[in-house]
């Protein structure tokens, strides 16, 4: 396998990047499949983690291909396949290539594959409660493992996506056992200030506070959970709970307060962003959302955005994912507003290529200063290649409340998506993959850029219809 450092094709060369500013890799959505060779997940469930590389390493069985069909057939999630062995092993191969002097890591979300409890029930049909737990921690605690192998200097910063339960799609329980197993995988990857707060306030909601570590600078790195904002949440046993995102919240906002007292910048964590989902928003075309009401929300409720916009003051940064797509946002009003980066997704099953980030940070501002994504030539990881650099692109150095702001006034006064800058974002919007593209709902797509409430959503995109 080759890791090249090509450019795609049609787009400027990137810049020799800057060695004074420490380098980051920031990924997400790595839905790692533990189920792509049926036959050998007995073997891992038995097995301690520190077996499972010569388990997944080795050949696969004879009737892999068609095992896995009817695992694909009998689950029924995503209509691709999720993140194999052999694509793991080939993201951490290139990523150790193009960002081997990484200080940090941030995984926005989503470690385990979709459907992972209809896959280990159709695979180990006799196993108990405990053992599927307990499967889930060892998936869990191999793929922290393997990032931290790739990248062993580096400090590592989980947070937890909706898959990354132990009870189903946006479904958690808080103060369990699993939340304070995972903890430890967590404590593991964050280091020296992983401290008790941290692990007690994780075990009780899946959400933790530290500070950064160098080379960052009086930086308080916030992560929550957000799968108890989403849409569809409930508890392991159904029931709707709206107390685990109250207390959430309140705790947030605690944090926030303690971050500006000691006169700290704050880089915020999740996994579901907040504001509108304007691809399933717009499906039907704009002319039949401004008819049918109201926008898709990516949460519940708008309180997580209008916290962000609130304590924009501390806050430089927030970092999210869960479309799978490379995509940006910006809350709040100019002067008072928050750079959202949604990052792209190993997995491949919204038909977008494999892609992770290389950040460049200003460690002494808390300052995303420039970023490069890399990208799969296919859905497999046959080669990597670097797709585009942001300055580059888009022209403007620091990822920024003032440089978004000029970026995303320019989408919205190009309406047929005719500059180079335009093309360019709906190109690499699922790294470079071949599937329908937004240029057809391009204003309404840029709508939710810096719209994040739905009332100025719906105005923005259909006025006074």
């Amino acid at each position: 396998m080759a890791c090249g450092v090509a450019q795609a094709a049609g787009t400027p060369s990137a810049p020799v990047l800057p060695k004074a500013l420490p380098h980051a890799l920031m990924i997400s959505d790595i839905h790692f499949d533990p189920f792509h060779d049926p036959a050998k997940v007995g073997q891992l469930a038995a097995a301690p983690v520190s077996a499972w590389e010569a388990i997944l390493a080795s050949p696969d069985s004879a009737t892999q291909a068609t095992d896995f069909a009817a695992i694909q057939k009998t689950c029924k999630g995503k209509p691709e396949p999720d993140t194999s062995y052999a694509l793991l092993v080939s993201a951490l191969q290139a990523i150790k290539q193009n960002a081997p002097g990484a200080r940090f890591v941030t995984v926005s979300g989503d470690l385990l594959a979709h459907e992972f409890a209809c896959r280990f029930t159709a695979t180990v049909p006799s196993a108990t409660p405990a053992q599927y737990d307990a499967f889930i921690e060892k998936t869990m605690q191999y793929v922290a493992g393997k990032l931290e192998q790739t990248l062993p200097r580096a400090t590592l910063y989980l947070s937890l996506g909706n898959n990354d339960s132990n009870c189903g799609d946006y479904k958690l329980d808080t103060d369990t056992p699993f939340l304070a197993a995972v903890a430890k995988i967590v404590g593991r990857g964050v280091g020296a200030a992983w401290n008790a707060d941290a692990a007690k306030s994780f075990g009780v909601g899946g959400y933790y506070s530290v500070t950064m570590a160098a080379p960052m600078q009086s930086t308080r790195l916030i992560v929550v959970n957000d799968i108890f904002l989403g849409n569809t949440f409930t508890t392991c046993g159904g029931k709707a709970d709206p107390a685990p995102a109250a207390q959430q919240m309140q705790w947030l906002q605690q944090q926030l307060d303690e971050a500006r007292t000691l006169h700290q910048r704050v880089w915020l964590m999740g996994h579901i962003p907040p504001g509108v989902n304007p691809y399933t928003t717009l499906r039907h075309g704009p002319e039949a959302f401004c008819k049918a009401g109201s926008p898709a929300m990516f949460m519940a409720t708008e309180v997580l955005g209008d916290t962000l916009v609130k304590n924009a003051d501390v806050v430089k940064l927030a970092i999210f994912a869960h479309t799978h797509m490379d995509e940006l946002r910006l809350l709040g009003p100019a002067g008072h507003d928050v750079a959202v980066k949604m990052v792209p997704s190993i997995a491949p099953v919204n038909g977008n290529l494999p892609a992770f980030m290389v950040a460049q940070v200003d460690p002494a501002t808390a300052t995303l200063a420039d970023y490069t994504v890399f990208n799969s030539s296919d859905d497999v990881g046959t080669m990597w290649l670097k797709e585009y650099t942001f300055s580059t692109t888009y022209g403007h150095e620091g990822f920024t409340p003032e440089t978004l702001r000029a970026v995303t006034d320019a989408f919205r006064t190009d309406a047929t998506a005719e500059t180079p800058q335009s093309k360019a974002y709906i190109h690499f919007f699922p790294s470079s993959a071949p599937v329908e593209e937004l240029t057809p709902l391009w204003p309404g797509y840029v709508c939710a850029l810096t719209n994040e409430h739905a009332v100025d959503y719906r105005d923005c995109v259909c006025g006074g219809k």
